[in-house]
């Protein structure tokens, strides 16, 4: 599969965004940059709906590409896990990282094998992450990380405890260097190949819940709350 070469027309109606604010140089989409979005509306969007991040660190000399989940609280992104995490040691080590999100949402098929492919949007993010020290911080990114995944949650569950935070490494990524790129739209064809007798079109992807699962352990299951019987991200339909 591949991206319309630079040559053919971008997709209709794709926002010209212009440049990426001053000192984001590093995250300027050079590739089908009418794809771009510097916008904060957009970039905290698709953060806002994603679950899950990829930070890409170098550790020891070699590059390591690792997923996990985080947060947006206003214009930071926190990420957490072990004291001993190796991940956390090195974007914390006082060199740049980069964290990336994507979300899937078509597959794009052409008429012609080059032409293929898909509909998404993702976002960028290049900086340097510092510890979460303030215990203050340090709660409110335990809300956010939780309120990310399933919003209502925090309410109902118990909170951390002293010894929890003490045992559990939180940073924070500010969104000064970000951008987003996005694609929409059916496929992008060459003139000669319109004429094939082959079906092109879009398959939109979307991701939607199950019911929810009780765990049975304890006294006595609770009724299923609303917010885990309707449970959705920001950004679906409905």
């Amino acid at each position: 599969m591949s991206e319309a070469p630079k040559s053919e027309a971008p997709e209709s109606g794709a926002p010209d965004t212009g440049a990426p604010p001053e000192g984001g140089a590093r995250t300027r989409v050079r590739r089908h940059p009418e794809r771009a979005r510097y916008d904060r509306a957009t970039v905290h969007g698709i953060l806002d709906e994603a679950l899950i991040c990829h930070l890409g660190f170098v550790a020891r000399g070699a590059p390591f590409v690792i997923p996990t989940m985080y947060a947006r609280s206003g214009g930071a992104l926190y990420i957490h896990g072990a004291p001993a995490s190796r991940m956390l040691a090195a974007a914390a080590g006082g060199t740049d990282v980069c964290l990336t999100v994507t979300l899937l949402d078509g597959l794009v098929l052409a008429r012609s094998a080059f032409n293929h492919s898909m509909n998404y949007r993702s976002v960028v993010v290049v900086g340097r992450a510092v510890d979460v020290i303030d215990p203050i911080e340090k709660r409110a990114a335990f809300e956010a990380l939780v309120e990310h995944v399933c919003s209502g949650r925090y309410a109902d569950a118990r909170p951390p405890s002293a010894k929890e935070l003490a045992a559990t490494r939180v940073l924070r990524l500010d969104l000064d260097e970000v951008s987003a790129k996005v694609r929409s739209g059916g496929p992008v064809d060459a003139a000669e190949d319109l004429r094939l007798p082959v079906w092109a079109g879009q398959i939109p992807l979307r991701t939607a819940p199950g019911a929810p699962l009780s765990h049975e352990a304890g006294d006595g299951p609770p009724a299923v709350p609303e917010y885990a019987r309707r449970y959705r991200r920001s950004g679906w339909p409905g």
